[in-house]
């Protein structure tokens, strides 16, 4: 019988709040290590934690997005654990009541179906600092900069059943909270980031004894994580022995995971409430104040795609993924064929931005700008190969489409007479391929428009040229 693999994710989206959770420190990333401190998050004696209330409402707006229960009363606790850089020895968090509870987030899997998985809670809570070791030899240093960063843990149901099933949730919660405008979602500095249990069982089987593993910052190593994870957990149940539970670290490098340490359960953490906070409580007007300020959702707005724009899952999918990305194709979309724009945004500047290792945010290229070029398309003042040059060139080194197509004479010949004289020269200069063209060598269409294309410099309007092609051949 085989096994049933089970899997439930852990995420923590740092919140991208201009202060921390409990004190008035910044929370810029990459400043000079221990510069952004104060005696609240350094933990001096005396010093009392004050919440952020604009943490709360990036919370309620998560909650809100996946169809939670907001719990209108919750209360912060003391999570006690000892590490180097938890200045306190203790984390305040949430535990028994947090601010959102159960909800659900309907994802997309990779082979087009959509599966439901669910949401235990998400719970805010202070961040740790870092230990850096890279720099230090025999020894290692303490940057308490991100202590005290507000973080929203999102605790999902182990409701996955494979490592592409994880990732699809993972990437669906990434674009979710970027589209809220909560968290950053960047990996790299650990602003998104996740915890794996993975458990093995044979099917209708209670859970199995699961592994923890921390810290995973790409889709990649999730993926890659849990699948050394299922084989490890395999190889041991089949040879009769037990899964510890534990928590593990993913070597990238090795593509292994190891043992970290043994797997905490919530009494090891002795949580108590924490006597300087007071219960958090949500009043009906401050859950509807956050409520009119959601975006359009990924789910709706790829709905609305299809329709509006008569788009294809696919399509629909790719451009919704991001909220700047939907947002610049939508202004390209004005007035101009929607699925024309799509192949333009999708295609030639996705592959572009790629390849200049840019960001949509930072595209040189203005939505208006592919807008215009996608228009004098479809108006056939441009053919898309002359259009692809044009592009490169506002891509590379700027300037505007209309100027290009004026200053260079790249405006395409849509004269048929024009079109028709360059037509019968070369088919009276190619007689031989045009009578085994009529012989039914097809293909020797493709020389002819190869001909034309060349005579005309790029500039006649390849439909037309097709057309008159086929109307002087087939006449002979």
């Amino acid at each position: 019988m085989d096994w049933e693999v089970v899997i439930g994710l852990e995420v923590h989206a740092q919140l991208n709040t201009a202060t921390k959770i409990f004190c008035g420190c910044p929370t810029a990333f990459g400043a000079e290590p221990n510069s952004h401190t104060c005696p609240v998050c350094l933990a001096m004696p005396g010093a009392l934690p004050v919440l952020n209330a604009a943490a709360v409402d990036k919370a309620i707006a998560l909650g809100l997005a996946i169809g939670a229960e907001l719990n209108r009363h919750s209360i912060f606790a003391r999570k006690n654990y000892f590490y180097p850089d938890l200045p306190k020895g203790y984390q305040i968090s949430q535990y028994e009541l947090p601010v959102v509870g159960k909800g659900t987030l309907t994802v997309q899997l990779p082979d087009g179906g959509e599966k439901v998985v669910g949401v235990t809670r998400a719970h805010l809570e202070e961040d740790a600092g870092k230990s850096l070791h890279e720099a230090f030899i025999g020894q290692s240093g303490i940057d308490l900069n991100r202590a005290g960063t507000p973080l929203l843990e999102i605790v999902s149901e182990p409701d996955m059943r494979s490592s592409a099933e994880a990732v699809a949730y993972l990437k669906k919660l990434h674009t979710l909270v970027r589209y809220l405008d909560i968290c950053d979602g960047n990996m790299q500095e650990g602003s998104f980031r996740c915890d794996a249990n993975v458990s093995l069982r044979r099917p209708g089987a209670p859970y199995g004894t699961r592994a923890e593993i921390k810290n995973l910052n790409s889709f990649r190593f999730l993926e890659k994580a849990i699948e050394y994870e299922i084989g490890r957990q395999r190889d041991i149940l089949e040879s009769g022995g037990q899964i510890v539970q534990e928590t593990r670290l993913y070597d990238a490098n090795r593509d292994e995971t190891r043992s970290m340490r043994g797997k905490e359960e919530a009494n090891d953490y002795r949580y108590f409430p924490d006597p300087d906070l007071l219960p958090l409580v949500l009043d009906e007007s401050r859950i509807e104040r956050v409520r009119e300020t959601l975006p359009e959702l990924p789910d709706a707005r790829r709905i609305r795609f299809m329709r509006q724009y008569a788009l294809p899952v696919y399509d629909a999918g790719v451009l919704t993924a991001g909220r700047t990305l939907a947002d610049y194709y939508e202004q390209v979309a004005v007035d101009v064929d929607g699925k024309l724009a799509a192949n333009w945004v999708m295609g030639d500047l996705l592959g572009a931005l790629n390849k200049a290792s840019i960001e949509i945010e930072d595209c040189p290229v203005s939505a208006e700008k592919l807008r215009l070029l996608v228009q004098r398309i479809e108006d056939q003042t441009i053919s898309g190969k002359i259009a692809k040059e044009i592009f490169e060139e506002i891509f590379y080194r700027g300037g505007e489409v209309d100027a290009i197509i004026e200053d260079r004479g790249l405006r395409q010949i849509t004269d048929v007479a024009a079109i028709a004289a360059m037509v019968d020269a070369i088919v009276t200069a190619n007689p031989q391929q045009a009578a085994d063209f009529r012989a039914g060598k097809d293909k020797l269409l493709g020389f002819f428009v190869g001909q034309v294309m060349k005579a005309s410099q790029g500039k006649a309007n390849p439909d037309q040229v097709n057309a008159i092609l086929l109307e002087r051949l087939q006449k002979g």
